[in-house]
């Protein structure tokens, strides 16, 4: 069922039953979660993040296969990448491309490198930005949808000094569009877990929004069960974005972005003096390595945003979906 006042560009572009995004979430979104969005109407986008081969082969190949004998969901799998480690080594987004896919998202990087070869391949681009002086890239790109980050979202985003707040930047780069590239397409991220946001964010002249912590907490999703229980126990406040988890995990992410889960027992630990984390990790980072080990959420790290005290339940996918469709029609027609 498509409800009328869901019927946005976004919706009509990529044929669509609800305008929402999955959010390609790196280890997280998997192919199951994938397909189950895009059987629910969503759009479906495996997380390709930092490029690894054989994982986005697989996951993208299983979401191939659920979705072989559905094609007008099949049309509706895409896949997404971070596009620093595509300067490293592209070889998963050229295999992905070979697969057709509906749409590409990049995130966090220049991506007009790969755009003509997105292109070339039938697939639409999808730009997510932190700010103002990303958009003109993104259009420059030929980005059919560019994302409006806010600092709410989980996981890696615009660090404070240069982030900026959903409310405020979804309307800002609305207003831009509509006088710069009125054919290009807005998504709202950061903050949006349930009909209310998906609401709100058309409201603030968004055609649709792109969901990840929300869906991060669902049955079909990769992380970690003992990190989804964490999360339904956490409260808005419980959140932290920082580059603790990053030094720990060994990831050498560029300026100006850093990353937001629960602010956990190591993380308090380590919080107050970065510079020395990141001169003397090794003994934080065993800790963190052994949590991680033993399932141990006070140690290891659980990857949501600001919205996690809106997360009560670990849902089927494709019932979340329902719910946040069903909800923001009846406050969009009041």
């Amino acid at each position: 069922m498509t409800y009328s006042a869901l019927n946005t560009r976004f919706a009509q572009r990529f044929q669509l039953k609800t305008p929402i995004a999955l959010a390609p979430m790196a280890l997280a979104s998997g192919g199951v979660l994938a397909a189950t969005c895009a059987q629910a109407g969503a759009l479906g986008l495996v997380g390709g993040g930092y490029g690894d081969l054989a994982w986005t082969q697989r996951e993208y190949a299983l979401a191939t296969t659920l979705l072989k004998d559905d094609a007008s969901s099949h049309a509706r799998l895409g896949c997404g990448f971070i596009t620093w480690k595509l300067d490293e080594n592209a070889e998963a987004l050229d295999w992905v491309l070979t697969e057709k896919p509906s749409a590409i998202m990049l995130s966090f990087g220049d991506p007009r490198t790969y755009a003509a070869r997105i292109q070339a391949s039938g697939a639409q681009l999808i730009c997510q930005v932190q700010r103002m002086d990303q958009v003109p890239v993104a259009i420059e790109a030929g980005a059919s949808v560019i994302v409006a980050q806010g600092v709410e979202a989980g996981g890696h985003g615009a660090n404070a000094l240069e982030g900026r707040s959903t409310f405020t930047l979804v309307p800002e780069i609305a207003d831009y569009l509509i006088n710069h590239a009125p054919n290009t397409l807005l998504l709202a991220a950061g903050g949006i877990s349930d009909g209310r946001g998906l609401a709100a964010a058309l409201m603030l002249g968004a055609d649709g929004a792109l969901i990840g912590s929300r869906l991060w907490a669902t049955t079909e999703s990769l992380a970690a069960s003992g990190a989804k229980a964490q999360a339904v126990q956490t409260t808005g406040d419980g959140t932290a974005r920082s580059a603790v988890f990053d030094i720990l995990r060994r990831k050498n992410w560029p300026t100006p972005y850093d990353f937001r889960a629960i602010r956990n027992d190591l993380h308090r630990q380590l919080e107050s003096d970065i510079a020395a984390l990141r001169a003397n990790p090794d003994l934080a980072r065993a800790d963190y390595d052994a949590g991680v080990k033993a399932g141990d959420f006070t140690r290891a790290h659980a990857t949501v945003g600001e919205s996690v005290g809106l997360i009560a339940d670990i849902p089927l996918a494709h019932d979340l979906i329902a719910r946040i469709t069903q909800q923001a029609h009846a406050l969009l027609v009041k």
